[in-house]
């Protein structure tokens, strides 16, 4: 294992490793992943390395990154192996590769919500014109497999009953809105992929997170998941802006990436949902679940607004997460539950 790696991340990577899958498969491989200092394509790039510690797989990983320096603090000794090569440079401006290129693991994009009313221009541009980039590149060097880090935010607005999504339900969203840079950017790539793939053979697999958690998210991301464990972390309570009643899927981040590994070596369809069913729970629920995972800290949860500290009976509209049955019959199921994930990523960060 990587010297550096936390010792949180470093088990992470065991679990993934010890999944029964054909790791063999990428014996030898180059592999590109893009985005590789953000939570979701990092621990791919550790799982990868941790190949090579564990089995003598022979595998040569590239790292591509926007910021050099901030890879160096979030990587830091990985970028010392000889088996890893750091490629700073805009996905957008990938022209060349040297040498071979057997999978492109593409997970560049600006996941942060801010980022997409901001710069939506980088935004949609990292999905789209990266993926072009990409997918040429691949051409190019007969790359064998594709995997795009997609997102549920391809799903848009769905009817009021639904309560999980399933990969085929697609509904809308206004596509003016430069917060839409994201959504379509996502929805984009996805075709990008399954074009290529259809006119050049490659072996494209999407692979749509819903909402991921764990160590390597930035305490300052934006999300309810960072924001809640910035608080802990400070000692701070945690403050509600609503009643905080609407629920979603929350995956344990090395089981997403381990379920996008079971998709790539197992899936045959082009596009697979990933969250954990039993991980379906409410902001309210989840700021609570981060409140009591550090009890010797007596944090509370503070409602802005009082009459949104009662608690009243859920709306079946307030559920909505992803149907992830699809990958559950190729044998993937999460292994870590809220409570654990929730400890781990806290312990990631105070350690």
């Amino acid at each position: 294992m990587s010297a550096g790696i936390s010792p949180v991340i470093a088990e992470d990577v065991q679990e993934i490793l010890a999944r029964d899958l054909p790791w063999d498969q990428l014996d030898g491989a180059t592999v590109l992943v893009t985005g590789a200092n953000g939570m979701l394509p990092s621990y791919a790039v550790h799982t990868l390395l941790a190949l090579n510690d564990t089995r003598g797989s022979g595998l040569r990983v590239v790292g591509l990154v926007r910021n050099e320096a901030k890879a160096r603090r979030i990587l830091g000794a990985t970028l010392d192996r000889p088996d890893f090569r750091l490629l700073a440079t805009d996905v957008t401006r990938l022209d060349e590769f040297d040498g071979p290129l057997d999978v492109v693991i593409h997970g560049a994009s600006a996941a942060r919500p801010a980022l997409h009313a901001s710069d939506p221009v980088s935004t949609i541009k990292a999905n789209t014109l990266g993926s072009f980039k990409l997918l040429d590149l691949a051409v190019a060097k007969k790359t064998e497999r594709f995997v795009l880090m997609s997102s549920s935010e391809v799903y848009g607005s769905q009817p009021a009953d639904v309560r999980l999504i399933p990969e085929d339900s697609y509904g809308g969203f206004d596509i003016l809105s430069p917060r839409a840079s994201y959504s379509e950017g996502k929805r984009a790539a996805e075709t990008i992929a399954s074009v290529y793939a259809a006119q050049h053979g490659i072996d494209a697999r999407i692979v749509r997170f819903g909402h991921v958690y764990g160590p390597g998210m930035a305490l300052d991301d934006g999300r309810v998941q960072a924001d809640f464990a910035a608080n802990v972390v400070r000692g701070e309570n945690i403050v509600l802006n609503s009643d905080g009643r609407a629920m979603r899927t929350y995956t344990y981040v090395a089981d997403a990436v381990a379920g996008m590994f079971v998709a790539t070596f197992r899936g045959t369809e082009r596009a697979y949902n990933v969250a954990d069913p039993n991980g379906m729970v409410s902001i309210r629920d989840l700021a609570q679940r981060f409140a009591e995972a550090r009890p010797e800290k007596h944090l509370a949860r503070v409602f802005t607004h009082p009459e949104d500290a009662a608690e009243r009976a859920y709306n079946t509209s307030q559920f909505l997460g992803l149907d992830s049955r699809a990958l559950e019959a190729l044998g993937w199921q999460p292994q870590v539950d809220l409570g654990t994930g929730i400890d781990r990523m806290l312990r990631s960060f105070e350690g």
